[in-house]
């Protein structure tokens, strides 16, 4: 007969598995070891009526008799297999996951680890020390005990304090995941998460004019003279920070206060200058966390006024995006630009008061130095043409480039001349698309992609100003996923309100994951 004609038969294969039953009620039902060895030591107590004493205090053998009870009913459940192989004098088998610490048995039951350190000048429980199951309730008691004693210590020194009675297998992962869910040491720890880099807007990677869709922001408060001479009093003053998304073209403005009146002024010298806009994007104004207390406080008094720009942006035809409260990160380019425009700021004025007009003449030249920048990393090829500028896309050169010779006396029709300017035009939109696009592809932090919050997951609130102990405690009742579908901001409710927060100004706390099995009554 050919293999063919062979009839089909099913191998049938068994797997067989050791099920671990489940842990006592009354162990799950306690979360301190201490709480949990008194009563069990009380208990004992009265069920030896024969010895009933009068004694109000547990001694400490009573003590470590509860302890010793519990190791034996822990170790029955999860290492059966071994104690009934020592129980019979056997040799614990070569797959167990004891097989390394050759266990035995002690006069009290309780499986201890064999070892090599029998001659050790140490005591008996630093030469065998008890195991207990890495994944038993009341190997969490022990490790969270040892954290408590150590004044939250780490993970070494918990391990250490362990070790002088007990031994986990994994030991130091188990203790680790046991110490990454403290409470206590979450709060001080303060480690919030960090969703991966977003892609680029829109605004930012397709080709328009400047400051079509342009960034927005205030660098100060700096101080201005009313006017030169002895005698005059300064005034706080600010600069506004205009960036075009797509080329990085800046923009910089003095603003005379933090009022909207001032802003409106400043707004419109902008777009008379430079066009009107057709996006706007800016912070909502609580992320000035570095700024002067007066900021903030002008701030909030002009926050009110808020319907009152979006009237004024919509009347000019201007679309308004405002970032998540306390996330300056969101708007990473005119946070960059306000950080160039302070470096020059802190070099060449220091502590110098100025007038308005001389902040307006330094601030233009700044702004030239600024829209000079090369948007690309220069090379050393003596052969490669000039730097793409932000100036390239304004006047055709870099704002602090050596005027070229007039071309009036050249001969050439008009239509030409246009027409070579209409080919500089592309010629710098084409380098824009190959040069400068395409360095923005890598993400150069934030790629590790990370689960999102749940809704009803406890969390505090970051705030720089106070330390962790004084965080307030929040809930997340609200997330919001981006374009790409991943959340970075969340809405949650205090005791006194609901914000809107990014997730990096989060602390996640443990959730019900950390509680006990359920178990029937």
């Amino acid at each position: 007969m050919s293999d063919a004609n062979l009839p089909e038969q099913k191998v049938a294969a068994h797997v067989a598995t050791e099920k671990v039953e489940e842990e006592p009620e009354m162990l799950l039902r306690f979360s301190s070891l201490h709480r949990l060895l008194r009563v069990t030591a009380w208990c004992s107590r009265w069920r030896r009526t024969a010895s009933r004493t009068t004694t109000l205090t547990l001694r400490s053998d009573e003590i470590d008799n509860a302890l010793i009870l519990w190791l034996r009913v822990v170790q029955a459940l999860h290492f059966a297999s071994e104690i009934t192989a020592l129980s019979t004098n056997r040799t614990v088998s070569h797959r167990s996951s004891l097989a390394s610490l050759s266990p035995f048995l002690d006069d009290h039951g309780v499986l201890r680890v064999g070892g090599r350190l029998k001659h050790a000048m140490l005591s008996t429980d630093e030469r065998h020390p008890m195991i207990a199951p890495p994944s038993s309730w009341l190997t969490r008691l022990l490790i969270e005990s040892c954290h408590r004693r150590t004044l939250h210590g780490g993970v070494q020194l918990t391990l250490g304090l362990l070790r002088l009675r007990f031994w986990i297998p994994r030991g130091r992962s188990v203790v680790k995941q046991r110490l990454h869910r403290c409470i206590t040491c979450t709060r001080w720890r303060a480690a919030a998460p960090q969703p991966p880099m977003g892609n680029l807007p829109r605004g930012r990677v397709t080709p328009a004019r400047p400051f079509l869709r342009t960034g927005l922001d205030y660098a100060g408060p700096i101080l201005i003279r009313t006017s030169k001479g002895r005698g005059h009093r300064a005034h706080k003053a600010f600069i506004a920070v205009f960036v075009c998304l797509c080329t990085k073209a800046v923009h910089l403005d003095v603003v005379s206060d933090y009022t909207t009146e001032a802003f409106l002024a400043a707004f419109h010298r902008f777009i008379s200058r430079r066009g009107l806009c057709e996006e706007l994007y800016s912070d909502c104004g609580t992320n000035f966390v570095g700024a002067d207390r007066v900021l903030r406080e002008l701030f909030r008094a002009s926050s009110a006024d808020g319907r009152r720009l979006a009237h004024v942006a919509a009347t000019e035809g201007v679309k308004w995006h405002f970032n998540p409260p306390a996330a300056p990160h969101f708007g990473g380019l005119w946070e960059a630009a306000v950080k160039s425009t302070k470096f020059h700021l802190r070099r060449v004025i220091g502590e110098i008061t100025l007038t308005f007009e001389e902040m307006s003449t330094f601030l233009a030249q700044v702004e030239a130095c600024l829209n000079s920048r090369p948007l690309q990393a220069l090379s050393d090829d003596p052969d490669d043409i000039s730097a793409l500028t932000p100036g390239h896309f304004l006047i055709g050169a870099p704002l602090l480039a050596v005027p070229e010779p007039a071309l009036n006396d050249v001969a050439g029709s008009s239509l030409s001349r246009w027409q070579h300017l209409q080919k500089m035009r592309d010629h710098f939109w084409s380098r824009w698309s190959h040069e400068y696009i395409n360095g923005m592809t890598s993400r150069s932090k934030w790629t590790k992609p990370e689960d999102a919050p749940a809704v009803g997951s406890l969390c505090l609130v970051r705030a720089e100003s106070t330390p962790p102990s004084r965080w307030p405690l929040a809930r997340i009742i609200r997330v919001h996923p981006g374009d790409d579908g991943i959340v970075r901001v969340a809405t949650i409710r205090t005791s006194t309100s609901e914000l809107v927060r990014p997730l990096c100004k989060l602390v996640l706390l443990p959730g019900a994951e950390d509680q006990p099995p359920p178990t029937d009554a």
